[in-house]
């Protein structure tokens, strides 16, 4: 029953207060989605004990579910090590977040439907991290999609959250062709869809090859491929990544939710979930390493020089999702997963913070206008820096533990994408410290940038927004130390087990507890570096920022406007999209269809009736005329039809 309780607690608590919130009020929407998701986070504890610590791997069946020939889904749970981590970070940082969003969402007229959706996405998580096959797992991969765009659209009143709720939705549905094709690339080759039996007959069809536009083709690298498309779209990793800075018109809570602990670790997890067919395709390994590292850097370059304190965080979540990419890549997915629950820690912590700031600032997020308040919102203040110091991987926090574990794997891979994802990781690393402590000194520290007006209301967010926000940052103080061992260190052989499969004679983490005295170093130099330049830059030194943009303003602009992917995208695809759909709409929906169709055929009658109506003139000659030539046309008929 515990596992049952914690998967569907949230559903049940969405349930409630989206059919019956106007009944039970928004008091009553609180109690049952919060009951909901903490009761789901107090069952996943024992849950987490019993399978990933007790080595009880099981499946529960909860009922049949598509059945036609050879092909065979059944709705069940599975519980592994992969899925007990997943199902423990999921509940117990969305549990948090539902707490905080009760205060932050207080003034909201539609207070009962925001609760729901958010329980509603959780469950959804939840769903496809216990998924026991492609459809089942693909199922929650469309509801993490379907509700991010409530989510995101929440406030639909206000155009640019429309907007960017369109955007996520259009660009994951970009990624989820891909991954459908890769659905159906594996039930081709394997004939199941279900995990254990994909992964038993696995080894037999690495070989197996596909013909395709008059070639054979790796058919498992196909297939990997076409998974890592979907992975990138639901994860926004480079070049599939641009809806995931816009979701941030959404409210604060949603932003935590999206970019700490669900939907966009959705791809992480399905890699690491199909990596006994990722060990079977290098060539797709590379690519998700290429992607991954690239994606690390390139996001880490543009946080730099953004203003918006949530699009910071949003592009600081873009760069991490690549160091867990480019860890799996390198066939450290223990590394990549454990970088993945850490970041659920800090990040939710980091974003909530931020919301706590924007709550205090009367609604602002850019930095530029905030400064000198830390002694206003002294807690804010403390919990952001511990977030930011976990980000950063100083020690002892938890992105210590676990981003660099990621570069030191990518170096022990000793491969050339691993050596080069190692550069690129510690340039991004670099500018990540970098970033954070631009956006604290810009928010908290110097003179006030603020009109007169929102500095006398500056205050700290009551109890209801501070607690989660202490217990996230036990999180981030905590959670890289407790699960070091287990994840990356010795104890990782009996904790992970079957979850993960790697090849045998390859251990990544193995080689990267080997690595030379200087790869260890290298995070904390580059770490600390950054650090100080944002200190000299923006504590001592206030007037260097504008000159150095103004000394390049190219690459300033290029930066600030995000490489330019959106203006390429809207040139190359929105515009043509566009125009295809006009010239369709003007003519072949409104000339065609509309014009032989409905319109036309009541202009033809409208005509016609207008013709017959000039024959009602009044006039007794006209109609007499009109008798003449209806009894002349009859004899003529009746005199034809009689002679034929």
């Amino acid at each position: 029953m515990t596992y049952y309780l914690a998967v569907f607690m949230p559903l049940l608590g969405a349930f409630i207060a989206g059919f019956f919130g106007r009944a039970i009020g928004d008091r009553g929407a609180h109690i049952v989605t919060c009951l909901g998701v903490g009761i789901a986070a107090l069952c996943s504890i024992p849950i987490f004990s019993e399978v990933a610590l007790g080595g009880k791997d099981q499946v529960l069946p909860v009922a049949t579910w598509l059945t036609s020939g050879t092909f065979e889904a059944n709705w069940a749970l599975r519980f592994d090590t992969l899925s007990s981590v997943m199902v423990m970070t999921v509940t117990c940082v969305s549990t948090l977040i539902h707490i905080y969003a009760v205060g932050y969402m207080h003034h909201d007229d539609s207070q009962p439907r925001f609760m729901a959706y958010l329980s509603l996405f959780t469950f959804a998580m939840l769903m496809l991290v216990t998924a026991d096959n492609l459809v089942q797992l693909f199922f929650g991969w469309e509801g993490v999609g379907v509700v991010s765009y409530l989510l995101i659209g929440f406030w639909f009143k206000k155009p640019s959250a429309c907007a960017a709720a369109i955007k996520a939705f259009v660009v994951n549905r970009v990624g989820d062709f891909g991954f459908l094709l890769g659905i159906f690339g594996v039930f081709v080759l394997f004939d199941a869809v279900n995990f254990d039996v994909i992964f038993q007959a696995a080894p037999a069809k690495a070989d197996a090859s596909v013909h395709f536009f008059s070639r054979d083709w790796h058919a498992m690298t196909i297939i990997c491929l076409l998974l890592f498309v979907g992975a990138m779209g639901k994860s926004a990793q480079l070049f599939l990544h641009t809806w995931l800075p816009d979701a941030m018109e959404g409210p604060t809570p949603v932003s935590a939710l999206i970019h700490a602990a669900t939907m966009v670790t959705a791809g992480v997890f399905l890699v690491a979930r199909m990596s006994p067919l990722f060990e079977l395709a290098p060539d797709a390994l590379t690519v998700v390493t290429l992607i991954g590292a690239s994606t690390a850097f390139f996001a880490a370059t543009i946080g730099c020089v953004q203003n918006d304190i949530k699009r910071i965080i949003a592009y600081s979540t873009c760069s991490q999702l690549g160091y867990m990419f480019f860890a799996c890549g390198v066939s450290a997915y223990q590394a990549g997963i454990f970088h993945l629950m850490t970041h659920a820690w800090f990040k939710a912590l980091l974003f909530l913070s931020a919301g706590s700031v924007i709550h205090a600032m009367s609604e602002e997020q850019d930095i530029r206008k905030m400064g000198g308040i830390w002694k206003k919102i002294p807690f804010t203040y403390t919990v952001m820096w511990i977030g930011s110091l976990a980000l950063a991987g100083i020690p002892f926090f938890a992105g210590y533990y676990s981003k660099d574990m990621i570069l030191e794997a990518a170096y022990g891979a000793g491969s050339p994408a691993g050596r080069f994802a190692f550069v690129l990781g510690l340039a991004a690393a670099f500018m990540t410290a970098f970033y954070s402590w631009r956006l604290l000194f810009l928010t908290f520290h110097g003179k006030p940038r603020a009109d007169h007006h929102t500095m006398e209301h500056v205050h700290e967010s009551p109890l209801i927004m501070t607690i989660p926000l202490g217990g996230l940052a036990l999180g981030a103080l905590f959670a890289g130390f407790l699960g070091h061992d287990v994840f990356v260190g010795e104890g990782r052989a009996e904790f992970w087990r079957e979850a993960i499969g790697t090849t045998a004679g390859h251990d990544v983490i193995e080689a990267a507890h080997h690595v030379p005295g200087w790869v260890v170093a290298s995070p904390l130099v580059v770490s600390f570096s950054g650090i100080l330049l944002a200190y000299f830059l923006y504590i001592r030194r206030t007037d260097l920022p504008a000159k150095i943009a103004g000394a390049f303003p190219g690459v300033y602009q290029f930066l600030l406007n995000k490489w330019y992917f959106d203006e390429v995208y809207d040139f190359i695809f929105t515009k043509n999209v566009f125009r295809f759909g006009k010239w369709f709409w003007k003519g072949g929906d409104t000339y065609i269809i509309d014009g032989f169709g409905p319109d036309g055929l009541s202009s033809l009658i409208a005509r016609a009736a207008k013709r017959l109506g000039a024959v009602q003139s009044g006039y007794l000659y006209h109609y007499a005329f009109a008798m003449i030539v209806g009894i002349a046309a009859f004899v003529t008929w009746f005199v034809a039809g009689g002679a034929g």
